[in-house]
């Protein structure tokens, strides 16, 4: 069995393939937490198989991709001593899977690469896909199928916490859409400024990255976040948790 890590700053997404196989087999999201030690990971990777009846020995390989450096040399620990086997990290720069074109290749997020990758996999090239996590991050994937850039702009729960965190008598709310787009009240008011104010940004965006694109790109979603936005606009073709997973697995089978 194949096991790919998605190491974001917020969360942390785990799924298991078939070593061969496309089928994801299991899925998890967790919250990433730099001060665990190698033992801790290994007794939480235990704790999240044992759910579903698998047992360290049925993974044979593991591919990682992280944003958290200080992570990697924990998660390599981990792997080696409880799972015997040494991990695969997926870095930019280093993989042949996808061209990316940015000036920089190496400033672009692991992450952000292998649902890139998984994202074209599924749907083709040119493509929009839009990940809310942390940050709400706009790719650009070109009709050759090139990394060709992103935008990249505050995430939605980090715009709350600013917000509420700076203005004492701001409530914290819950992520649903009011009838209305003028509030009347405080909680009302916050909800659609917070959610129409992020499907506005993400039709801007969108509408801005097809028009220097050159094509009508479909707009995939992704991220802990998508649904939120995704469900309040018709420019959002489909929301997929698993395209960092899905690219990081196609990285792996696909390595020379």
């Amino acid at each position: 069995m194949l096991l790919t890590i998605d190491v974001g700053n917020t969360e942390t997404k785990l799924g298991c393939f078939a070593l061969s196989g496309s089928e994801l087999l299991h899925f998890w999201r967790v919250t990433t937490d730099s001060k665990r030690t190698a033992d801790e990971y290994g007794v939480f990777f235990a704790q999240l198989f044992a759910a579903v009846d698998l047992r360290a020995q049925d993974v044979q390989a593991v591919v990682i991709s992280s944003v958290v450096p200080k992570l990697d040399s924990t998660l390599q620990q981990a792997c080696s001593r409880y799972f015997d086997c040494e991990p695969v990290f997926f870095k930019p720069n280093r993989q042949t899977i996808m061209p990316v074109v940015t000036e920089r290749p190496g400033e672009v997020g692991a992450d952000l690469v292998a649902a890139a990758i998984g994202a074209r996999d599924l749907y083709g090239a040119p493509l929009i896909v839009i990940s809310y996590g942390t940050a709400t991050v706009f790719m650009a994937i070109s009709p050759q199928g090139e990394y060709q850039g992103v935008a990249i702009a505050p995430g939605i729960s980090i715009s709350i916490d600013a917000l509420v965190g700076r203005t004492a008598k701001l409530p914290q709310i819950s992520l649903e859409a009011p009838q209305r787009a003028i509030g009347t009240d405080t909680i009302s008011a916050l909800q659609s400024g917070i959610i129409y104010g992020f499907v506005g940004q993400t039709e801007a965006l969108v509408a801005r990255m097809r028009a220097e694109m050159g094509v009508d790109a479909p707009v995939i979603a992704t991220g802990g976040m998508a649904d939120v936005v995704a469900r309040h606009t018709s420019i959002v073709r489909e929301v997929n948790p698993y395209l960092s997973l899905i690219g990081l697995r196609l990285f792996y089978q696909n390595r020379t």
